[in-house]
């Protein structure tokens, strides 16, 4: 039997702020927007390619807004990932390596393989912190 992991709840304190940030900044796909109450609103989001999507909204999930750490996207080219964000305003970090037997993170080199090393972070509006890895082949 398969398990797969098709949605998740981020906690934001504007709906509206999200989605566009979501949608424009990050370019997910608006699946649905149903208001069904002035209490709740679903708005569910889907990254280019995936099957996993996100949905933010008005009474969907019981936590502070901006407390979701560590949420990750997957992409084959990290340094062209990070352009893309810059180029859309998105404030996110520079290309960071994190394994091949580093200490800590380091910044990237130029020319280096970031195959599964390659990372860059960002948060949205509300502070939900994002990672972006480069896996361009699974070992």
């Amino acid at each position: 039997m398969n398990w797969t992991l098709e949605v998740v709840a981020v906690p934001v304190s504007d709906v509206d702020r999200a989605k566009a940030f979501y949608a424009e900044k990050l370019g997910f796909d608006v699946d649905h927007d149903a208001k069904i109450s002035e209490e709740f609103r679903v708005v569910q989001l889907t990254p280019p390619g995936s099957g996993c999507s996100i949905v933010v909204g008005k009474g969907v999930v019981d936590m502070p807004s901006g407390s979701l750490k560590g949420l990750q996207l997957v992409v084959n080219d990290i340094r062209a990932a990070r352009a893309q964000l810059v180029e859309r305003g998105v404030g996110v970090g520079e290309v960071q390596v994190i394994g091949k037997g580093a200490s800590g993170p380091r910044p990237a080199r130029d020319g280096e393989d970031l195959n599964n090393v390659g990372f860059v972070f960002f948060a949205d509006p509300d502070g939900n912190g994002w990672a972006v890895q480069q896996i361009s082949a699974r070992d």
